[in-house]
């Protein structure tokens, strides 16, 4: 089983997000932790647990979890343990902003059984940063980093951002260099996306920001790959790389469709056929679970149609693929033909080129 806590509170909202966030100057960590602990007690009846007992995997994730004190966190991980077995060699991952860091926060953070950090660096260019509404500056990431290895992190993922607007004139490739230079075990990389309601949306409507061109942005993805698989990491699925060994096995287990469990605002569950997601807004989801009532905004059951839809497309996000049972013709040879896919040992797998029209060639399915 698989476990996702979502952390909505954040300093600032960042000029691109969309997420289910609630920006906070102090973040109520003592009812959310509560509120979190109350969801993961009705959990326990989930007819889930039969097929999956033992955790495998914890992902703080948000909004900014490390906005919450260490000793909420140590106290969730605690309410876990006394309801389930986690795994001794679990991969317990937080997302932290670097100017979260502290020598203090990260050695509560291992002391607590957290052993891999996510840091939310996505670029260490000053302008791009504060265009962002980021919160940290570039030599915070560096510090960030120092400061994590120091208390003993060996497993540590960056995230870097790429396909910024023409006017920002950043520079990509300076980007990704410094990012390797710090020696991640694990990196990220995602493309801007423009969302209806976000600053980022306005600018866009109002024409005072221009996005950068389809085919620039395919550039810049496919160098990136280039580039990391010189520096010895395998890119492993559509917006990740990992040195051999450091793949992301929360995310892993979502592609590979096993049971997981979403505590927390917005949070999603799912297993077989059957998905939940919790009520979005913070205070809305604290008030259900006070009052002792299920936070559970909606259902659904997938139909056979749509468990294949959805095994195509979390399948073909990987490197490892598809059953080329699941890509009929003429698709498939028109994949092959384009330079899309590749076809070996009865699996079919996207090429870089591939993963950039993901959307549409499943669409196309």
């Amino acid at each position: 089983m698989l476990i996702y806590v979502h952390v909505p509170f954040c300093a600032r909202r960042c000029s691109y997000c969309d997420f289910a966030i609630a920006v906070r100057r102090e973040t109520p960590a003592a009812a959310f932790t509560e509120s979190v602990l109350a969801e993961w007690r009705l959990r326990q009846e989930l007819p889930w647990w039969d097929d999956a007992p033992e955790v495998e995997t914890i992902y703080f994730g948000g909004g900014t979890p490390s906005r919450l004190e260490p000793a909420g966190l140590a106290r969730i991980l605690t309410g876990i343990r006394a309801e389930r077995t986690i795994l001794p060699a679990a991969e317990i991952t937080l997302e932290t902003n670097p100017d979260d860091v502290t020598r203090e926060r990260a050695a509560a953070w291992r002391e607590s059984g957290i052993n891999r950090i996510s840091l939310g660096g996505q670029s260490f260019d000053p302008a791009v940063l504060e265009w962002m509404h980021r919160t940290h500056t570039a030599d915070q990431i560096e510090d960030a980093v120092r400061i994590l290895r120091a208390a003993g992190f060996a497993n540590l993922s960056l995230d870097l951002i790429y396909g910024l607007p023409q006017e920002l004139t950043r520079e990509w490739s300076a980007d990704l260099e410094r990012a390797l230079s710090l020696q991640p075990e694990h990196l990220s990389l995602y493309a801007l996306t423009v969302e209806s309601g976000t600053p980022l949306g306005k600018w866009t409507t109002r024409g005072t920001v221009h996005s950068l061109p389809d085919e620039r942005v395919a550039d810049q993805y496919l160098w990136a790959n280039q580039r990391l698989r010189s520096a010895g990491f395998q890119h492993y699925e559509v917006s990740n790389a990992g040195r051999p060994g450091f793949e992301a096995r929360h995310n892993a287990g979502y592609w590979q469709r096993k049971p997981f469990i979403g505590l927390g605002p917005s949070a999603h569950s799912g297993a077989g056929r059957d998905r939940t997601w919790n009520i979005r807004e913070w205070e809305a989801y604290r008030r259900a679970v006070e009052s002792g009532a299920d936070p559970v905004a909606g259902r659904e059951t997938l139909t056979p149609d749509q468990l294949v839809l959805e095994e195509q497309y979390l399948g073909l996000r990987t490197a490892a693929g598809v059953s080329d049972e699941l890509v009929p013709e003429p698709h498939q040879t028109l994949w092959l033909e384009q330079g899309w896919a590749v076809c070996q040992n009865g699996r079919v797998r996207l090429t870089p080129e591939g993963w950039l029209r993901l959307d549409a060639l499943v669409a196309g399915l």
